[in-house]
């Protein structure tokens, strides 16, 4: 079985991926899974801001002596810095275009086929839209119910719009003006449980299954 490293931007997709992601794949008897915070320079982690950043872990990663393991990425998509062939990706007509096309050009890019790129699309918090249950534990019954409205209106979370006001944290903010992501986020997402967001967000859980598929492969 293979080993997995994933890197995130933030602090939140690290707890993220040691709460959620980790313990899912535990059943997948994949038992080692370790989220790397993007390294943005000698002594800073954390945040995306510069595709390089992320190349350079990516490349780290896949140049060590260590063979028998798969590098995945886990950024939003929402205020994504710009990657390689942007004459390629910038011409898509939709956001999920646009998101697939970009991850082709960072496999291109980095060229190795143990590295999966993910772009979240549109970003973390678009995973916390799958039920109102997290929404229901942390939110008054004003807040849940502006919550439940914008989940009523989405059949998938991820289709959430990206414009500067209309992000799925932006949204939460407006709800919710003292939103935490990093100390709330995984908790909202804990109350709604992964097998919902991942029955809830399709592209989500297309990621994760491609995951659990190359790590099993001998």
């Amino acid at each position: 079985m293979k080993r997995l490293y994933i890197i995130v931007e933030g602090q939140t997709e690290q707890e993220f991926v040691k709460t959620l992601i980790a313990p899912y794949l535990q059943k997948h008897e994949i038992f080692e899974v370790t989220p790397i915070l993007i390294r943005t320079s000698k002594t800073g982690r954390g945040g995306f801001v510069n595709y390089q950043h992320l190349k350079k872990d990516a490349e780290r990663l896949l140049k060590s002596e260590k063979k028998d393991f798969i590098v995945s990425m886990f950024v939003d998509f929402f205020r994504c810095p710009e990657v390689p062939h942007k004459e390629k990706w910038s011409v898509k007509s939709s956001h999920i275009g646009q998101v697939e096309e970009m991850e082709r050009c960072i496999k291109d890019d980095i060229k190795d086929v143990r590295f999966i790129p993910y772009i979240q699309l549109h970003e973390f918090e678009a995973l916390l839209f799958a039920s109102n249950e997290g929404f229901n534990s942390f939110f008054d019954e004003i807040q849940k119910e502006k919550a439940q409205q914008i989940i009523n209106s989405y059949d998938n979370p991820e289709d959430i719009n990206t414009t500067p006001e209309g992000a799925p944290s932006k949204r939460i903010l407006a709800i919710k003006e003292d939103y935490d992501k990093v100390l709330e986020g995984n908790l909202i997402a804990l109350e709604i449980g992964f097998s919902k967001i991942m029955e809830k967000c399709t592209r989500f859980r297309a990621w994760i299954e491609k995951l659990i598929k190359l790590c099993k492969e001998s």
